[in-house]
């Protein structure tokens, strides 16, 4: 059996090592609560809602590092060696180093979300770039904690150099597709949310770019995955640059015997009709049209209209049409039908004898 001068040599320890952990883990719940009602005063604005993510972040993260630092300090409390000591202090470092690294990568990739948008070009704001957010703060984060080590990190980017060749060498295609889509997204020329229209025949929105990939929403909501090295290399039309209004236009034909100068009034009203009551339509943008065919049965022409976004310019037309055939039909103008005439000669009277002889024969 146990003797009683035992646990009390172990009671008094045990005491404090729990008394300190409660401790840690109650300051760390306190500091977090205090940090999260207090901070918002200090920055506005966009700042505002990254401090305050951050934050709510950091508090979940408090009570756990303030219990390891509890731990550390409790460590003192027990007769251990030095060796031992040595051994919970670095285990505490690199748990808490690690801890602390994930929390800055997870806010390193926050905030390429939250001041992206600001930025531009620079920083778009893509999974690509905060996956490369949140990949290089992470290894930042690592060597930081083997140089704590003590071990010398040199020797290891020299390996990784040379080894790194050789991963290169192998994975040739993902690396072509990691750099293209990182090309890609640093260019600014395509967007998550530009319309595009590939040379292939694809069109879609941008949904989003991946190490790998890049996602195309189809008007039908189907996903194209294109990968980023063929992208990089196919001709793209971008419908959202250099700005994301466009010209609509609907080709029209009206009969030869209308006025021209009429139907052009006539089609101008309509025009501005659609642009002031149709969602998407530009209301300050003066249609107008343009002649430009004498066809077989019609005189044609051209109805520039403008839309705000790509897919506005669907509702646009349909409006359009549906307005100014009503319009045309109070004013008398005429959209022909087309006319074919065919000509049919019978055979002469030579012919017709001639085949008459013969068949007398």
């Amino acid at each position: 059996m146990i003797e009683f001068g035992t646990w009390a040599a172990w009671a008094s320890p045990l005491a404090w090592t729990a008394g300190t952990l409660a401790a840690g883990w109650v300051a760390g719940h306190v500091l977090g609560a205090l940090l999260l009602a207090l901070a918002p005063r200090w920055v506005t604005g966009r700042q505002r809602d990254f401090v305050g993510a951050a934050l709510r972040l950091v508090r979940t993260r408090l009570p756990w590092w303030a219990l390891l630092v509890a731990a550390w300090l409790a460590a003192g409390y027990w007769p251990l060696t030095a060796q031992g000591l040595l051994l919970v202090s670095r285990l505490a470092f690199v748990l808490g180093a690690l801890s602390v690294t994930l929390t800055l990568a997870q806010l390193a990739s926050q905030s390429v979300e939250t001041y992206g948008a600001l930025l531009g070009p620079a920083l778009p704001v893509s999974s690509l770039t905060r996956n490369v957010a949140w990949a290089s703060t992470a290894v930042l984060g690592l060597l930081v904690i083997l140089n704590g080590l003590g071990l010398s990190i040199t020797p290891m980017l020299t390996a990784l150099g040379v080894g790194g060749l050789a991963v290169a060498l192998a994975l040739q295609e993902p690396l072509a597709n990691f750099f293209a889509g990182l090309f890609i997204t640093l260019a600014g020329q395509i967007r998550v949310g530009d319309y595009v229209k590939l040379d292939s025949g694809q069109e879609g929105y941008v949904a989003d770019f991946s190490w790998r990939s890049t996602r195309l929403r189809m008007l039908a909501n189907n996903l194209i995955v294109v990968p980023n090295a063929k992208l990089a290399q196919a001709i793209v039309v971008n419908h959202h640059l250099p700005t994301q209004d466009l010209a609509v236009l609907v080709d029209v034909g009206v009969d030869y015997g209308s006025d021209l100068r009429h139907v052009e009034r006539v089609v101008v009203e309509v025009g501005r009709g659609v642009m002031r009551d149709v969602a998407g339509g530009v209301p300050e943008f003066e249609p107008f049209i343009r002649y430009h065919t004498f066809n077989d049965s019609s005189v044609d022409f051209s109805v520039i209209l403008r839309a705000q976004e790509f897919v506005d310019q669907y509702l646009i037309k349909h409006e359009f049409v549906k307005r100014l055939h009503a319009r045309f039909n109070d004013e008398g103008i005429v959209i022909p039908f087309p006319i074919r005439t065919i000509a049919y000669r019978e055979a002469t009277s030579e012919v017709a004898s001639e085949r008459r002889v013969a068949g007398a024969a």
